[in-house]
């Protein structure tokens, strides 16, 4: 079995901890940060039974950065 390298965020949202995956969008939720992370592998390896590996989007160095947008 092929391991793959990924990139990932994870944030606490309310009272649930969100992960997400920027190679593919791929993203999960537990009540901790490793639960989370846990429901994400999971979530990534059925993504992967379907969709190739080469479609996965390469992120190399991610910055989290703040950005003000205007909305009516």
């Amino acid at each position: 079995m092929k391991e793959i390298l990924i990139k990932t965020v994870v944030w606490k949202e309310g009272k649930h901890y969100v992960a997400l995956c920027l190679n593919t969008n791929v993203s999960s939720f537990g009540n901790s940060q490793n639960e989370a992370l846990k429901s994400l592998q999971e979530a990534l390896e059925l993504y992967f039974e379907d969709v190739p590996t080469s479609k996965m989007s390469k992120v190399e160095d991610p910055d989290i950065v703040q950005l003000t947008v205007k909305h009516a």
